[in-house]
Protein backbone atom coordinates (compact mmCIF):
# COMPACT_ATOMS: atom_id res chain seq x y z
CA UNK A 1 0.00 0.00 0.00
CA UNK A 2 0.99 3.40 -0.90
CA UNK A 3 2.55 5.55 2.46
CA UNK A 4 -0.20 7.98 1.89
CA UNK A 5 -3.71 7.82 0.64
CA UNK A 6 -4.21 10.54 -2.16
CA UNK A 7 -7.63 10.85 -4.50
CA UNK A 8 -9.07 12.96 -6.94
CA UNK A 9 -12.47 14.14 -7.48
CA UNK A 10 -14.08 13.95 -10.65
CA UNK A 11 -16.89 16.03 -10.59
CA UNK A 12 -20.02 14.71 -13.59
CA UNK A 13 -22.96 15.72 -15.18
CA UNK A 14 -25.20 15.39 -12.21
CA UNK A 15 -24.88 17.94 -9.56
CA UNK A 16 -25.42 15.45 -6.34
CA UNK A 17 -23.17 13.19 -8.13
CA UNK A 18 -19.15 12.65 -7.73
CA UNK A 19 -16.56 10.36 -8.44
CA UNK A 20 -13.14 10.14 -5.91
CA UNK A 21 -10.31 8.13 -7.45
CA UNK A 22 -7.87 6.82 -4.73
CA UNK A 23 -4.28 5.35 -5.11
CA UNK A 24 -5.05 2.27 -3.01
CA UNK A 25 -7.50 -0.38 -3.84
CA UNK A 26 -11.43 0.00 -2.20
CA UNK A 27 -12.78 -3.46 -3.00
CA UNK A 28 -11.18 -6.92 -3.82
CA UNK A 29 -14.18 -8.33 -4.80
CA UNK A 30 -15.67 -6.54 -7.61
CA UNK A 31 -18.29 -3.73 -7.40
CA UNK A 32 -20.43 -2.73 -4.71
CA UNK A 33 -23.61 -0.93 -4.93
CA UNK A 34 -25.59 0.65 -2.09
CA UNK A 35 -28.55 2.40 -2.55
CA UNK A 36 -29.71 3.77 1.05
CA UNK A 37 -27.63 3.64 4.49
CA UNK A 38 -29.01 1.22 5.70
CA UNK A 39 -27.83 -1.08 2.63
CA UNK A 40 -24.71 0.91 3.84
CA UNK A 41 -24.49 -0.22 7.42
CA UNK A 42 -25.18 -4.39 6.40
CA UNK A 43 -22.20 -3.56 3.91
CA UNK A 44 -18.55 -4.90 3.44
CA UNK A 45 -16.78 -3.51 6.27
CA UNK A 46 -15.43 -0.44 4.23
CA UNK A 47 -19.34 0.38 3.38
CA UNK A 48 -19.72 0.00 6.80
CA UNK A 49 -17.41 2.82 7.92
CA UNK A 50 -18.86 4.92 5.45
CA UNK A 51 -22.44 4.13 6.80
CA UNK A 52 -21.74 6.71 9.48
CA UNK A 53 -21.22 9.57 7.23
CA UNK A 54 -24.22 11.74 6.45
CA UNK A 55 -25.60 12.90 3.42
CA UNK A 56 -24.61 9.69 1.47
CA UNK A 57 -27.64 8.75 -0.59
CA UNK A 58 -25.98 6.16 -2.96
CA UNK A 59 -22.58 4.83 -3.30
CA UNK A 60 -20.78 2.52 -5.71
CA UNK A 61 -17.48 1.50 -4.77
CA UNK A 62 -15.31 0.05 -7.27
CA UNK A 63 -11.66 -1.23 -7.70
CA UNK A 64 -10.18 2.53 -6.85
CA UNK A 65 -13.10 4.93 -7.07
CA UNK A 66 -15.91 5.03 -5.03
CA UNK A 67 -18.83 6.91 -6.54
CA UNK A 68 -21.41 9.00 -4.18
CA UNK A 69 -24.77 10.30 -5.16
CA UNK A 70 -25.63 13.33 -1.35
CA UNK A 71 -28.63 14.83 -0.39
CA UNK A 72 -29.30 17.91 -1.58
CA UNK A 73 -28.98 19.61 1.99
CA UNK A 74 -25.57 18.13 2.37
CA UNK A 75 -22.46 19.88 1.17
CA UNK A 76 -19.93 18.36 -0.62
CA UNK A 77 -17.19 19.87 1.45
CA UNK A 78 -18.67 18.17 4.55
CA UNK A 79 -19.14 14.71 2.73
CA UNK A 80 -15.79 14.56 0.91
CA UNK A 81 -13.73 15.77 4.65
CA UNK A 82 -15.87 12.66 6.12
CA UNK A 83 -14.87 10.35 3.61
CA UNK A 84 -11.52 11.17 3.44
CA UNK A 85 -10.78 10.72 7.09
CA UNK A 86 -12.82 7.33 7.53
CA UNK A 87 -10.71 5.97 4.65
CA UNK A 88 -7.76 6.79 6.58
CA UNK A 89 -9.16 5.51 9.72
CA UNK A 90 -10.01 2.19 7.68
CA UNK A 91 -6.73 1.57 6.18
CA UNK A 92 -4.16 2.96 8.76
Amino acid sequence: MSEYIEFEIEETEADNVIELVYNILLATDGRETYQSAAQLEEGSPLAQALAVIPGILHLVIDAHTLTITRDDETEWYAIIEDIRAAIVDFFL
